[in-house]
C-alpha cells in the first residue's frame, strides 16, 4: 500500500516516510532543522480536529500547524 497522502491526514499511531514538502525555502528549511526531510520516518502521536498535530521524528517530538502538516507529503508504511 504505497498511497502518498499529506501528514495531516495520516491517523494516530500510523507512520509514514516524508516524500515532499511542498512549500517554499524558508518552509523547507524551518522543516529540514526539525528533522522532517525527505525520507525521515514519522509517527502521528495526536491528530485532533482542532489544534497541532503531533508526531514523532527521530525519537523527537514536534507540534506542527495544521497548515504546515497539510504541505507535508508521505508515503503511508
Amino acid at each position: 500500500m504505497n498511497m502518498i497522502v499529506p501528514l495531516l491526514s495520516l491517523a494516530p499511531n500510523e507512520r509514514g516516510v516524508v516524500v515532499d514538502l511542498m512549500g517554499g525555502s524558508n518552509f523547507r528549511s524551518r522543516l529540514y532543522a526539525m528533522g522532517l526531510a525527505p525520507g525521515a520516518v514519522v509517527k502521528v502521536l495526536g491528530n485532533y480536529p482542532r489544534g497541532p498535530l503531533i508526531v514523532e521524528v527521530s525519537g523527537t517530538r514536534i507540534a506542527l500547524g495544521r497548515g504546515m502538516a497539510a504541505r507535508v507529503l508521505v508515503r503511508k508504511l
